[in-house]
């Protein structure tokens, strides 16, 4: 079921979407070669406890029967697309990282992905950041009324794949809300079916993951962290973007 946010219950989203943007921003400020993402988690966890906020992955149920999610974000470097666990590995010049980030703030979730360089990387990793950065604005465009979901994701992958990038298919966007994750599923992908009609006062993250190379995927043996099979590199950018009657309202940014 999808459920329509009110407009009082918007601007608790606009609270939370904000403290998860702060601590993307402040996550930033500490990705530089040596620190290890367990102390960008600690961070992070921090940031959003001192806000008065609880980080939304902690505790998470793992689908595949593994633990809980163990941290305030998920850490992935280069190969790993989405679900990395902080640990004590230290990022090096020339790598990439992917932090998602949840708050959950006054009753509503927030959620947004960056991917951010380490130090002076490749210009092909900086290429794969900002085409998936532009493949969300591109499906952006469609998060209009009575637009498809079907719309927003053919958008961002005909973006994507124009530059020979592939677009993961086993996990997508999703409603967000009172719950983490909320209907409606939101691909990144054209699909047989249209998808939900958007309305006015929909929750949706928007989360491209795209991968330099195959699309084809490899789970852990930790039941959390997702590999791009070829070893190539992935990038993800989302945020939590409300449907209105005009321009959509980004509030993780």
């Amino acid at each position: 079921m999808i459920n329509i946010k009110s407009k009082s219950e918007i601007e608790k989203m606009k609270d939370s979407g904000k403290i998860v943007a702060e601590v993307l921003n402040k996550v930033e400020e500490n990705i530089l070669p040596g620190i290890t993402t367990k102390e960008l988690d600690r961070i992070a966890s921090d940031y959003i406890i001192k806000s008065g906020a609880f980080p939304s992955f902690l505790g998470v149920p793992n689908y595949y029967g593994g633990v809980k999610f163990p941290g305030a974000i998920c850490a992935s470097v280069n190969g790993e697309i989405i679900h990395g666990i902080p640990d004590g590995r230290h990022l090096k010049e020339g790598d990439i990282i992917s932090v998602d980030v949840g708050a959950f703030y006054n009753g509503f979730h927030g959620d947004a992905a960056r991917t951010f360089p380490v130090g002076k990387v490749s210009e092909a990793a900086l290429k794969l950041i900002e085409v998936t950065r532009q493949s969300f604005f591109e499906g952006l465009k469609f998060v209009r009324p009575n637009n498809r979901v079907s719309d927003v994701s053919g958008a961002i992958q005909d973006y994507a794949e124009s530059f020979g990038y592939s677009i993961v298919k086993e996990y997508t966007g999703h409603g967000v809300g009172r719950e983490l994750h909320e209907d409606p599923e939101v691909p990144n992908y054209r699909t047989n079916r249209r998808g939900h009609r958007l309305a006015a006062g929909m929750a949706i993250a928007i989360e491209p993951m795209v991968n330099q190379g195959t699309a084809d995927i490899v789970l852990s043996n930790n039941k959390w962290t997702v590999y791009t099979k070829d070893g190539k590199l992935s990038a993800h950018y989302e945020n939590t973007v409300i449907v209105t009657e005009g321009e959509p309202l980004i509030v993780t940014i």
